[in-house]
């Protein structure tokens, strides 16, 4: 009965909106064109879930794509759960999430929570000497496309030892495999990521620490993904 009260709150929006902002059991999938109104349902799931005291601000995670629509998120969230609510729910990028999951608990995978963060200059500048030290010739390996290709394989959880069996008796993938253990060794031990890695390394601390997936999933009680 108190749900249905609820309800009318939201009588604003469209019947097919509404399913999904009342949906808030098992999973749910929002597939519509641009406009259409995604963020705003995902935005009154959110108020709705609190308003029926589903869950506290905190345990919900709302992730999102770019830094620009984390802040529309944001700001969007703050105008109708008001600032209070707002400021104790997580809604931040993929990205900044695995950071944070990340500072918390990065030791676990030899690394200190203080890590830096590589941009694509940086990154580029480490690969670069990567490639002076293994002897083989920029022209023939340029720093940019080798990270592309490292950046494909993490993209697909590819190690660089995966990567190396993978390469076979191709030359050319078996200089990119040796160069980009080099390269992660490297990052290692200047204790930093670089941004793809953020992750990768994410997904390995949850897939080889249980104890560590355990947590988060006691934590969030919902999480929702806007530009999925």
């Amino acid at each position: 009965m108190v749900q249905t009260e609820i309800q009318k709150n939201f009588s604003h929006m469209n019947d097919m909106q509404k399913q999904a902002v009342f949906c808030t059991e098992g999973p749910l999938l929002i597939l519509a064109g641009a406009g259409s109104g995604k963020t705003t349902v995902l935005v009154n799931r959110i108020a709705y879930i609190l308003q029926c005291e589903l869950c506290k601000p905190w345990q919900i995670l709302a992730i999102t794509f770019t830094n620009k629509a984390a802040n529309e998120l944001r700001s969007r969230l703050l105008q109708a759960i008001g600032e209070e609510c707002a400021s104790m729910l997580h809604a931040s990028t993929f990205h900044s999430a695995c950071v944070r999951i990340l500072r918390r608990s990065i030791s676990k995978l030899g690394y200190d929570s203080n890590f830096t963060i590589y941009d694509t200059d940086d990154s580029q500048r480490l690969m670069k000497s990567c490639i002076a030290d293994a002897d083989v010739s920029e022209k023939q390996f340029p720093p940019r496309a080798v990270l592309t290709e490292i950046s494909l394989a993490k993209d697909r959880m590819c190690s660089p030892e995966y990567f190396c069996i993978e390469a076979g008796s191709d030359y050319r993938k078996m200089v990119i495999g040796k160069l980009y253990k080099e390269y992660q060794n490297r990052l290692k031990s200047a204790n930093a990521l670089d941004f793809d890695d953020l992750i990768y390394k994410t997904v390995e601390l949850l897939e080889s620490f249980p104890e560590e997936l355990e947590y988060y999933q006691n934590r969030f009680r919902y999480i929702m993904v806007d530009e999925y």
